[in-house]
């Protein structure tokens, strides 16, 4: 018994460490003292936890098309806010503003407010408020 409660213990802790050292510091990834504005097609939305992304596919300056990576609020927490899996599609046109990554190849963002003109649908901060 002792053996087994030593066991679930050792197992606890790694599953607690595992999931603390999986989650990683948005201020390690992102510029959060900057902000960008990107705009292009939607062609991926992953609706999961803990985070879930946009991608998107946005003309550049010198003409290129990049893929950029955005990272949004877990599925959890987007679809307390009406966000579904269903609210965005491939081909949507979409203008994001959030922190760049700290590597610019790395062609990332963390969301800070998405609008889709077609509709009018929009997510995010509204002006003067704070984001978390």
């Amino acid at each position: 018994m002792r053996r087994l409660l030593v066991v679930l213990i050792v197992a606890a802790a790694a599953l607690v460490g595992g999931r603390a050292y999986a989650h990683h510091s948005f201020a390690a990834t992102y510029l959060e003292d900057q902000t960008v504005s990107i705009e292009g097609e939607l062609v991926q939305f992953l609706f999961r936890n803990p985070h879930s992304f946009v991608h998107v596919m946005v003309k550049e300056k010198d003409g290129s098309m990049v893929r950029y990576a955005v990272e949004w609020g877990g599925a959890g927490q987007l679809g307390g806010q009406g966000v579904t899996r269903e609210t965005l599609k491939p081909g949507d046109h979409v203008i994001i503003s959030g922190s760049p990554g700290r590597n610019p190849a790395d062609h990332r963002v963390r969301m800070v407010t998405l609008h889709r003109p077609k509709d009018g649908f929009g997510w995010g901060k509204k002006p003067g408020e704070t984001v978390d």
